[in-house]
C-alpha cells in the first residue's frame, strides 16, 4: 500500500468521524432513591424553532422511561402554545418545580435546547444543543447537570440526531 492511498483513507477516516461530531459535557449521576418519583419539567426553547422544547420533552420521556425511571409525570403546560419561547422561562420554570414540589415528586428534571435546527448550506446537517438539569426536590439544589451539542450526517433527520444527544446526555440516570 503506498503512502498516498494509506493517507487517502486516513483523511477520509477522519472526514467520515467528524461529519456527525458531537462535543458532551456530563455530570457523574448521584446516588438517587429508588423510591423516588420523578417530574418532567418544561424544556426551556432558546431557539428560533417552534415547539424545540416539547420535542425534547417528549423523546425524554421516552428515554427515562427506558432507563427505568418509573412514575414519570410530565408538567401539564397550560394552553397549547410554546410558552418557553415567549420568554416566561424563569417563571414557568419556577411554577413548574413548585407543582413538582407540591404533587410529592422527589426529583425533577428540567432543561433547555439552544439549536434544533438543520444548518444553512448545501449538505444541510442537523444541529442539536441542549441542556438538562435534574433538581432534589428535598433540597431544592441541582444535583446533576448535563450539556451536549451533535451535528448529523446532511441525510440524517434532526429527531434522529436529538434522540441520540438526549440518548448520550441521560445515559448516567437510571433507576438503581
Amino acid at each position: 500500500m503506498s503512502l498516498r492511498k494509506w493517507l487517502c483513507g486516513w483523511g477520509w477516516g477522519a472526514v467520515l468521524v467528524l461529519a456527525g461530531c458531537s462535543t458532551l459535557n456530563v455530570g457523574t449521576a448521584p446516588h438517587l432513591a429508588d423510591d423516588g418519583r420523578w417530574a418532567l419539567l418544561p424544556i426551556a426553547n432558546y431557539t428560533e424553532t417552534p415547539d424545540a422544547g416539547e420535542r425534547v420533552d417528549s423523546i425524554a420521556e421516552s428515554v427515562l422511561i427506558q432507563r427505568g425511571i418509573s412514575g414519570l409525570q410530565r408538567y401539564p403546560l397550560p394552553g397549547d402554545e410554546d410558552s418557553f419561547l415567549t420568554g416566561a422561562n424563569t417563571k414557568t420554570l419556577n411554577a413548574a418545580l413548585d407543582w413538582a414540589g407540591r404533587a410529592g415528586m422527589r426529583y425533577a428534571l428540567s432543561g433547555s435546547v439552544q439549536e434544533w435546527r438543520y444548518k444553512t448550506g448545501v449538505d444541510g446537517e442537523p444541529a442539536v444543543t441542549l441542556t438538562f438539569n435534574l433538581y432534589d426536590l428535598r433540597t431544592g439544589s441541582i444535583i446533576w447537570s448535563a450539556t451536549g451539542s451533535r451535528s448529523g450526517w446532511s441525510r440524517t433527520s434532526l429527531g434522529a440526531t436529538g434522540q441520540q444527544l438526549i440518548g448520550q446526555l441521560l445515559a448516567p440516570l437510571t433507576a438503581h
